[in-house]
Order: C-alpha cells, then sequence, then structure tokens
C-alpha cells in the first residue's frame, strides 16, 4: 500500500514518535490505552481478525456448498451499520450483485426484495440480535417466504453474537446460524462473520481479503506504521472536518464505511472527526482530502479492500487515544432508539400529537426548531457544517442527493448526506455527541406504498417517521438548528425533476441548476451568484 501526498510530510514526527508505543500496546490488545473501564476491554478481537477469521473458513466454505447445492444465486443482506456497510464495499470491489436492505422505507424495501425468493438467500445481521430495523426486516421475509410457500429455514442465515434472543429463536426455527466474535465491536467486524458471510455466499475469495489484511497489520505497529501516520495526519492537520473523495476509487463505496468508522468512534465528549464524502476534488470544502487513487489530493492511499479495513480500524483507535475517547461505545445510538421505542409506543396507541408546520405549501410542510419564514433563511446560520437526512428511498430517489452539493455552493459549508434511518447508524453519533456545532436538515415524505410489519402492530411508515422524529427530538434537545421538509404530493415519496419554467416558479427557498449546468464536469465552479438568484 501507499500513504502519501503533500500533507504526510508536514506530520510533526514528535507525534509520530509518541504513538509508537501506544501502537505496540494496541497490538498486544492492551484496553488502557483508552482509560479504565471502557468498552475496550472486551472489543479488541478485531485486532487478530486476518488471523483468527480463518477459523471461519471451513464453515463458510459448507454454507457456500449449501447455498450453490439449492440454487440459492440472489443474495440479499437486511443489516444496520457495521453489519451492511462492509459486506457492500466488499461486494461492490468484486463487482459482485449483493442487495443489501438498511432501511425502513417502505418503497425501498418492496424495490429490493426479489420478484421471488425461490432463488434467494438472505443474510440477517445483527450483533445485538435486537437491532429494530434488522428484526423487522426478518419478520417480513419470513411473511414474503410463507406467502410463496418456501420453508424460511431453507432460506434464511442468521448471523449473531452467541448468546442473543435472536440466536435463540433462530436455532429453534431451524434458521442457520453463524456466530459472530462477541469482542468484537460492530463497526470494526469488516473482517469478521459479519463481513465475510455474504462474500462468501457472493463466491469472493475470502483468503485474499485476509491475507492483505494480514500482511500490512503486521507492520501497523511499527515506526513506519502507515496507521500512526493517519492517526496524526487527522489529529492535528483537523479539528474535525475531512474529505472522503471518490473519484476512481479502486474500492466504490469505501468511504461510507470510513465515515461511520471515524464518525461513530470519534464523536463522543464534544469532540470528533467527521469524514465529508464527495465524489470530485472540487467538491470540497474545509479540511484537508483524502483520496484513493493519484491525484491532486491533500492525502493519497493506495491500497487493496483488505489493507484499508485493517489500517483504518487502527488508525481510529490510535486517534480516539489520542482524543481521549473512547472508540467502542456510541451512547448517542442508544439514546436515538430509546426516542424511537417511545414516539412508535404513541403512534401505536394513537396518542402521539407532532408539532404543527411553520409552513404549508401544496407539495410540502415545514417544521423547524427556529423562527425561519423559508427553507433559504435556514440556510442563513453559520454552523460548522450542513447535514441533510434523507428519510426516502435510497436507489428510487437519488436525485436527492444533489442537494449536497448545491447547498454547499450556496452556504460555503461542508455538507454531509445521509439515508435515514441509516445515517443512525454512522454519523447520528457524532452530530450529538461530537462537537454539537452542525445544522440539519431532515427531509420526510408521505407514503404511497407501505409495509406491515408481520408480528408488530405498526407499519414501516410509521417506523421510518418515528426514528426522523425521535432524531430530531435529539438534535432540538440540544439546541441544534433543525428543519423538516416533509414532501407531500408525491408519487414516488420524493424528489422529481422538472421542467425550467417549472423551476421558475417554485419559489425562492429552491435552488435551481439547470441540466446542461449539471451535467457539466465542471459544475462545482458555477458561481455562487448564479444557483443564489432569489427567483431560481
Amino acid at each position: 500500500m501507499r500513504l502519501v501526498g503533500p500533507l504526510v510530510e508536514q506530520v510533526d514526527s514528535k507525534l509520530i514518535a509518541s504513538l509508537i508505543p501506544i501502537a505496540q500496546r494496541l497490538s498486544d490488545m492492551d484496553s488502557t490505552i483508552w482509560g479504565a473501564n471502557t468498552e475496550a476491554a472486551n472489543r479488541l478481537n478485531w485486532v487478530n481478525l486476518p488471523t483468527a477469521s480463518r477459523d471461519l473458513l471451513p464453515q463458510l466454505d459448507s454454507l457456500s456448498a449449501w447455498a450453490r447445492s439449492n440454487n440459492l444465486t440472489q443474495v440479499v443482506l437486511c443489516g444496520m451499520g457495521g453489519s451492511s456497510l462492509a459486506p457492500e464495499v466488499i461486494s461492490s470491489t468484486y463487482k459482485k450483485n449483493l442487495v443489501v436492505i438498511d432501511s425502513t422505507y417502505p418503497g425501498q424495501i418492496l424495490n429490493s426484495v426479489p420478484n421471488t425468493l425461490k432463488n434467494s438467500v438472505i443474510v440477517i445481521g445483527s450483533k445485538s440480535g435486537t437491532t429494530i430495523e434488522t428484526i423487522s426486516h426478518l419478520k417480513l421475509f419470513v411473511s414474503l417466504l410463507e406467502n410463496e410457500g418456501l420453508a424460511a429455514k431453507d432460506h434464511l442465515v442468521i448471523i449473531t453474537d452467541p448468546g442473543t434472543e435472536l440466536e435463540k429463536t433462530s436455532k429453534i426455527s431451524g434458521y442457520r446460524v453463524i456466530n459472530a466474535d462477541p469482542q468484537v465491536g460492530g463497526r470494526f467486524s469488516a473482517l469478521s462473520a459479519f463481513g465475510l458471510v455474504p462474500a462468501a455466499l457472493l463466491g469472493i475469495d475470502i483468503s485474499v481479503l485476509l491475507d492483505d489484511a494480514e500482511e500490512l497489520s503486521n507492520s501497523l505497529s511499527k515506526a513506519e506504521s502507515p496507521a500512526i501516520v493517519l492517526a496524526a495526519l487527522l489529529f492535528s492537520k483537523t479539528d474535525q472536518i475531512f474529505n472522503l473523495c471518490e473519484e476512481k476509487s479502486n474500492c466504490p463505496g469505501l468511504s461510507d464505511w470510513i465515515e461511520q468508522l471515524v464518525a461513530e468512534s470519534t464523536g463522543k465528549n464534544q469532540v470528533g472527526r467527521l469524514p465529508v464524502v464527495v465524489s470530485k476534488k472540487l467538491e470540497a470544502i474545509g479540511g484537508f482530502t483524502i483520496g484513493f487513487t493519484s491525484g491532486d489530493f491533500d492525502v493519497i492511499i493506495e491500497a487493496s479492500l483488505g489493507e484499508h479495513f485493517i489500517l483504518w480500524e487502527w488508525a481510529t483507535a490510535l486517534l480516539c487515544y489520542l482524543l481521549q475517547v473512547d472508540p467502542f461505545n456510541q451512547p448517542n445510538v442508544a439514546e436515538a432508539k430509546e426516542s424511537t421505542g417511545k414516539i412508535l409506543a404513541l403512534m401505536i396507541d394513537k396518542q402521539f400529537k407532532a408539532d404543527g408546520p411553520i409552513l404549508e405549501t401544496e407539495n410540502y410542510s415545514l417544521f423547524s426548531n427556529m423562527r425561519i419564514a423559508h427553507l433559504s433563511d435556514f440556510l442563513t446560520s453559520t454552523p460548522a457544517y450542513f447535514s441533510i437526512m434523507a428519510y426516502l428511498g435510497k436507489g428510487i430517489d437519488d436525485e436527492v442527493k444533489v442537494l449536497r452539493q448545491l447547498i454547499s455552493l450556496k452556504t460555503g459549508k461542508p455538507v454531509t448526506f445521509g439515508w435515514g434511518p441509516r445515517f443512525l447508524h454512522s454519523t447520528g453519533q457524532l452530530h450529538k455527541g461530537g462537537q454539537m456545532n452542525g445544522a440539519f436538515i431532515q427531509i420526510t415524505a408521505e407514503m404511497v406504498d407501505d409495509l406491515e410489519i408481520p408480528g408488530s402492530g405498526y407499519k414501516f411508515s410509521q417506523l421510518i417517521m418515528a426514528q426522523a422524529l425521535g432524531d430530531g427530538a435529539a438534535l432540538a434537545e440540544r439546541n441544534l438548528p433543525v428543519v423538516r421538509i416533509h414532501l407531500k404530493n408525491t408519487k414516488t415519496g420524493n424528489i422529481i425533476r422538472v421542467t425550467n419554467e417549472q423551476a421558475n416558479q417554485l419559489g425562492r427557498e429552491w435552488i435551481f441548476v439547470s441540466k446542461d449546468q449539471w451535467k457539466n464536469k465542471n459544475t462545482a465552479e458555477v458561481s455562487h451568484q448564479e444557483v443564489t438568484k432569489k427567483d431560481k
């Protein structure tokens, strides 16, 4: 692998030297690096996964043989955060077709379910065995399989820690269960069963991933360790923001995995590092930019996927030492779950009453904890960053991602983008536990399609709305600026293209860029004046 770039040469040699003994202690799995009474004592087995995960190979070979013999050629993965992001990167890198369901948006779920499940193997991944999204997916797929006259035990594979309720009920039901190492935290689990089971079912040679990771891991506690250099960069060359550029990356989607790993691990005690994922270098605002191929980047990391996994895990753990935070807990993720549960219970009992909108139009309702008349007023605030949290359908409503660059152009601020509720298991921790200097734009929508969650007494539309409202309330309680745009009268529930004439009639809270401008490779250079005209 290569870690180079102009910024690399500027790292303080004394800082690097101070991290060498810490890296050696990490190699020995010394949990006191981050202090006493941390979760680290039970979360450090990821250090040895490049070798330890080889013990899984016979079990995974058997699983793959079972799938092939039963013609189960379509792999569907249901999981959140660490249970889905790594498999998603692995499948994209190896150009394999993996259907990932990490949403509670009904339209996305319906769009992801194969027309027939006869040739599908459904992988359910939950470390705790209690993840509300994943358990809901499990209930749905059991029902769908039964509706097709198929036995769920012939199509389901469960990944969870030993001793969870999910493991117990799955074994009673006759499902195939593969236990993950309970001493490995979720976001550090790329090379555990959570990452490797879907990869094996896709026919990927897992040994290559492990070989690459093992070879690099042997050098990560030494003086020339790239993990030490990377940790020092992330600590000393930015106070919060850095950019990850996906342009020409040989590991598509890697940035999303890094985003969760770094943001959720570091974003506590009012400190943290927030990765902003951009598609082109021109889109980067603030901080420095890391690229994954040769180019005009501040830092260039060229590595295989296995090397990336172990490098970033080590660097993140060392960065957390420098920031003096526990890399393995996520207190505000649990907070969001509790808030969602309370709102959902009120919805089920028909007792929930939401605050009214501050602005109502034919097409949308606008909610906020700020005194604003239009969305444009919200964008005049001066946070360190904006965050778009779209509770819409990934793969259905991808055009909404255009807003990230447009708002960045209008405000001159870094803008993150996350699909809800997926981001709750990623940047959601940092938004509430980090520096608390962001401004947040939620996008929700009326549901055209909906799905019952079997045996729950509620629907996916209720669950995703409870998740949005719960997270919004948690942000508002911290006096962070939040606005929610609730879309109405939409065929897909979401964002649509419009003609130039229609765009001129949308009102001043909208930003319009013509199709020709948007397609131009230099879109990022469109003048601030042009994209902020009040009548467009």
